[in-house]
């Protein structure tokens, strides 16, 4: 029986309520007059459940797609603004005792380079992405009770934190590791991670259990109910995700949302952030082998019902995307993207080289370097955000969510990147990039409404050419 408020992962995820949902869909698919309803009432930017996104999802007519893209990005600029933050992944290990099928990580792969970072190399890995300028990691660790253990991710996120290179430093770390116990992520949230990210691959539990036929990640129950365990431990912010692609993407929909519409239910905050990642090529895994692969635009559309189904979480797009996809989908409703990201271990400080037996977890469709990327956002009028103030002022769980559902945000967000972003073209810019980034600045300082913040953030604007650091609001 489906119960939103359940803490049973097959009740708060039931199949049976997907199929209905699916059932529910095909049959208003072509119903207009619903479909102009659900339609009002994502224009209220209070989003929608998951039958209603579904039947938006089903909906093949043009015009009623195109009216879904316009109001995406009108969400989008609501919550958001104009906004993008950048971040990268930094890959621990590559240990695994799964047998996850998808993933080239999996047990049996014995061909694959097997690498661990020591403390000293993840020093090296820092400085290498300090030295480009981010300030936001996730880190990412194959799941290995010997060799990664919860100690080592601990040991290993103080390092990250403690690594000040000239102007460097990273300012939040993301954790994306297997599901464990409450007490593990009490330690987590007492290391000072920012969002805790778990992707659920597949919300189908007799396909979930094909594709993990091996390993401590075969137990749907056990890795679906993560997030609660994780909020239990305190942590305020979790993302969630599928990998399009493993099963039917319309069963997919609905089940992400239904586990954000729990998480709200339960917790009284939903995620603080959803990736939408699809399959790809990667050491011995074909991703034609997997039968539900979905199109560019099929794509697109879920980016934007998941921006109009639910308004106040951040969206993510990695480097598994191509600068045209990624592109394509920006308008739609992300609000962050990934930038010289390496998916091998250690690949930061010494790129492997493709001669080489690769440690890379997938390719990387996206290759540009993190300058070409600002470069990019901003001749596309967005502004490349490296700010964690929300996350160190404690503006965190649902005191984020308060903010950002009565779309107050805004008014310190929007200063805090231009501030972050400043300091980026200060230390690592190209010429040209400075250039642009600065022209972008003069114009979005202008658009904040308060006088007094305007004034404040100008004035550190100057300081930070001045060679001061860290200011936020």
């Amino acid at each position: 029986m489906y119960n939103v408020r359940s803490m049973k992962a097959e009740e708060f995820i039931s199949d049976e309520e997907i199929r209905e949902t699916l059932a529910y869909a095909d049959a208003n698919k072509e119903n207009v007059a619903l479909i102009d309803e659900i339609i009002a009432k994502a224009k209220l930017g209070k989003g929608l459940n998951h039958r209603e996104a579904s039947v938006l999802l089903a909906c093949e007519i043009p015009e009623k797609t195109e009216e879904v893209y316009k109001l995406a990005e009108q969400i989008k600029k609501d919550y958001y603004g104009n906004r993008i933050v950048l971040f990268a992944p930094l890959y621990l290990s590559n240990y695994c005792v799964n047998g996850c099928v998808y993933c080239p990580y999996h047990l049996k792969n014995k061909h694959i380079a097997r690498k661990k970072l020591t403390q000293e190399d993840i020093v090296k890995e820092v400085t290498a992405l300090q030295d480009m300028g981010h300030k936001r990691l996730a880190i990412e660790a194959g799941e290995d009770p010997v060799n990664n253990p919860i100690e080592y991710i601990l040991e290993c996120i103080n390092t990250i934190y403690s690594i000040k290179h000239k102007n460097g430093a990273i300012r939040r770390v993301n954790v994306n590791i297997a599901a464990t116990t409450v007490e593990n992520y009490r330690r987590l949230k007492e290391a000072g991670i920012g969002t805790y990210i778990l992707f659920q691959e597949t919300y189908h539990k007799k396909n979930y259990e094909e594709l993990h036929p091996t390993g401590p990640k075969h137990d749907y129950a056990y890795h679906t109910e993560a997030m609660d365990r994780a909020m239990e431990g305190g942590i305020d912010d979790v993302g969630l995700g599928v990998l399009f692609g493993l099963d039917k993407y319309r069963y997919e929909f609905a089940g992400l949302l239904m586990h954000a519409e729990h998480l709200e239910a339960v917790h009284g905050v939903g995620p603080h952030t959803i990736s939408v990642p699809r399959i790809k090529h990667a050491d011995d895994i074909d991703p034609t082998a997997f039968d539900n692969s979905i199109d560019d635009e099929t794509f697109a559309k879920i980016c934007a019902l998941i921006r109009v189904s639910v308004p106040y979480t951040g969206m993510i797009i990695s480097t598994r995307e191509s600068q045209a996809v990624r592109e394509k989908v920006l308008p739609l409703g992300v609000s962050q993207i990934s930038g010289a990201s390496r998916t091998s271990v250690g690949g930061y400080a010494e790129p492997e080289v493709e001669e080489e037996v690769t440690s890379e977890q997938f390719d990387v469709s996206d290759q540009r370097t993190l300058d070409e990327v600002v470069n990019w956002l901003i001749k596309l009028g967005y502004i490349p955000s490296f700010c964690t103030a929300c996350y160190r002022e404690g503006r965190t769980g649902d005191r984020f969510m308060e903010l950002c559902k009565n779309m107050q945000i805004l008014n310190c967000c929007h200063p805090n990147a231009l501030m972050t972003l400043k300091e980026y073209l200060e230390d690592y810019a190209s010429e040209e990039t400075r250039k642009i980034g600065m022209k972008l600045i003069e114009r979005e300082l202008e658009k904040i409404p308060n006088p007094k913040v305007k004034q404040t953030a100008s004035d550190h604007i100057h300081d930070i050419a001045e060679g001061k650091r860290d200011f936020r609001f």
